[in-house]
């Protein structure tokens, strides 16, 4: 009899997600946010994401032995608890609540479980529930998944679980260890989130706004280390001016933000204007400057030893979407594989709450090859999704999609491509994708004027296939995932510079056969029609939306936007010929 292993992610209050261990090897993971359309999906539970991962495994509900939740009790006599209440002094119905009633939002979250197991059907009393730290969940995600025999440093940063939202531990043999942690309300994601919040942007979407703006900033003009300090071994924030909770936090037409008046008058008023105004775009390069270098700090005090020895750095938790600090890790001397998890938001929990309940379990996970996890359509549903769509979208079976694909790009038309299985994290990687070919002209303006509606100072990342990789990225970052970001050659930057940043990197994503054929051989019939071996790949959706999942998820957004193309599997589907402009 099988070991089914159900992971559950979502009990933070954003990102519910779902994934699903048979045995030792993770067969299907989904977010709940493409299922309901509600980007982050917050209040939610992972019920349909659930539902969608037992239907892709051709399981029921009884079949599930394991339920895995990253998310755990903490006791009374941790580091956790005093540490957030000492620290929130200020606020004492929240110091006296954690001390005496800390864990229940754990137990209101078991409430809510049980009944999502019953509509589940599951057994609340033969299935095994598994409760995992959050931070243990973020660190497995990234460390069960990519196992080696030598010693693996795990720095996952975060915005918050239980108590930790800083984790720096080793990962050995299958197991865990814990070196250091810190806790609420000192963290770096908070610290990022706050200036987000500070900049006019929400938390969770704005961050790589944040972080995309930095580079055109320069950070020796404004001083933020009033914001954090870090002493080469400890880090604490300042909770008078970020991370602030009831009468310290700064309000404005009633809401509360993330920060106080203080900083407001030590910065002067939040962002209404242009972000790249100064002071504002300095202020950007700040604090991210200030990110990454107390990231890298904490890495080399209490991981450095192990750095030393195996060169092995593994990192995860939201704050592991930050490309330039995962740029900024990956150059260190001492790191000669670096390692992060695609899917590092608490979405990814669901697959690090599973995979650590398996491991723990005596069984080796199998490794990572793709994050192609969702379900997938037949021409026959995408056939459907058009027939009932209200302005009736034309359509036609082909019978070699990829050329025709091609065609249309060698042509300068961005494509709509949906095929496959659904991508799991946040990037799209080639099966929920809008292609777009690099060399033509205005071809930016014509994706953001079609559907994207970007900031001009925002680039968009290439997927490259493999053979043309070796000679445009870095070995070290040819990555599969889009996690990390590399200098290019001033070569490349003249051939395509509408996929290099202000500040000479790109963030690209190698394309290899054996992990992606379909996609892979788009790319290399595109390569064969123009000589160039990379697309521009956006995610396939339109602004504030999650990425689609369905056919009829696709043809809406399609015939919400100005694309004229799009291959649905097997279909080319256009507008009606009266809007056809090609």
């Amino acid at each position: 009899m099988s070991v089914v292993t159900l992971g559950l992610a979502g009990a933070v209050g954003h990102d519910p997600a779902a994934a699903l261990f048979v045995d030792n090897k993770l067969v299907a993971a989904v977010e709940e946010e493409r299922l309901i359309r509600r980007k982050h999906a917050k209040g939610e539970l992972p019920y349909h994401s659930a539902r969608q991962c037992l239907q892709i495994a051709g399981l029921r509900g009884a079949d599930v032995t394991h339920i895995a939740i990253p998310y755990a009790p903490i006791s009374l006599f941790s580091k956790a608890r005093w540490h957030y209440a000492y620290r929130h002094w200020y606020a004492p119905d929240r110091s006296i609540d954690v001390l005496f009633n800390g864990n229940r939002r754990y137990r209101r979250y078991l409430r809510e479980l049980r009944e999502l197991a019953e509509r589940l059907h599951i057994s609340n009393t033969q299935t095994k529930l598994v409760p995992v730290e959050h931070q243990k969940a973020h660190a497995s995600s990234c460390y069960h998944l990519n196992e080696g025999e030598e010693k693996t440093a795990i720095f996952c940063v975060d915005s918050k679980g239980e108590y930790s939202n800083i984790f720096l531990g080793v990962g050995h043999k299958g197991k865990i260890e814990k070196v250091k942690e810190f806790y609420n309300p000192d963290s770096l994601c908070g610290m990022y989130a706050a200036l987000t919040d500070y900049l006019g942007f929400e938390i969770l979407d704005g961050e790589f706004k944040v972080m995309g703006i930095a580079p055109f900033g320069d950070p020796s003009k404004c001083d933020l280390s009033s914001l954090a300090e870090f002493n080469g071994k400890n880090f604490k924030v300042n909770n008078k001016l970020i991370s602030t909770i009831g009468l310290r936090r700064y309000r404005a037409k009633s809401k509360g933000h993330y920060f106080s008046k203080k900083l407001v008058e030590m910065l002067g008023p939040r962002r209404a204007g242009n972000l790249m105004e100064d002071p504002y775009v300095h202020y950007a390069a700040a604090v991210q400057k200030l990110y990454e270098d107390i990231a890298v700090g904490l890495v080399n005090h209490y991981l450095g030893d192990v750095l030393e020895e195996t060169g092995r750095l593994a990192i995860a938790g939201t704050g592991a979407m930050n490309i330039r600090l995962n740029n900024r890790f990956s150059g260190l001397p001492q790191v000669k594989e670096y390692i992060v998890h695609p899917a590092c938001s608490d979405a990814g929990t669901a697959i690090g709450a599973a995979a650590y309940a398996v491991r723990n379990m005596g069984m080796k996970i199998e490794p990572l090859k793709n994050m192609f996890l969702g379900p997938s359509f037949t021409n026959e549903e995408c056939i459907d999704a058009c027939l009932v769509h209200r302005d009736k979208p034309e359509w036609e079976v082909l019978p070699f999609p990829h050329e025709k694909a091609a065609e249309l790009l060698a042509h300068g038309q961005p494509v709509a491509w949906f095929r496959g299985r659904m991508e799991f994290g946040a990037r799209a990687l080639g099966n929920r994708s809008i292609l777009a070919n690099p060399n033509q002209i205005g071809i930016i303006d014509a994706i953001n004027h079609q559907v994207k509606f970007r900031e001009h100072w925002r680039p968009f990342s290439p997927s490259i296939i493999d053979s043309v990789a070796k000679d445009f990225l870095p070995k070290e970052h040819q990555d599969e995932f889009m996690c990390l970001s590399s200098q290019v050659s001033s070569r490349w930057q003249e051939r395509y510079p509408v996929v290099v940043h202000e500040d000479g990197t790109t963030r690209a994503q190698v394309v290899k056969e054996e992990n992606n054929p379909d996609f892979y051989r788009l790319l290399k019939e595109f390569q064969d029609c123009t000589g160039h071996g990379l697309l521009i790949n956006a995610t396939l959706c339109r602004p504030g939306e999650a990425l689609v999942c369905t056919p009829g998820d696709a043809v809406n957004m399609f015939m919400g936007t100005d694309l004229n193309y799009m291959i649905l599997e097997n279909l080319l589907v256009t507008k009606r010929k009266e809007s056809n402009t090609w």
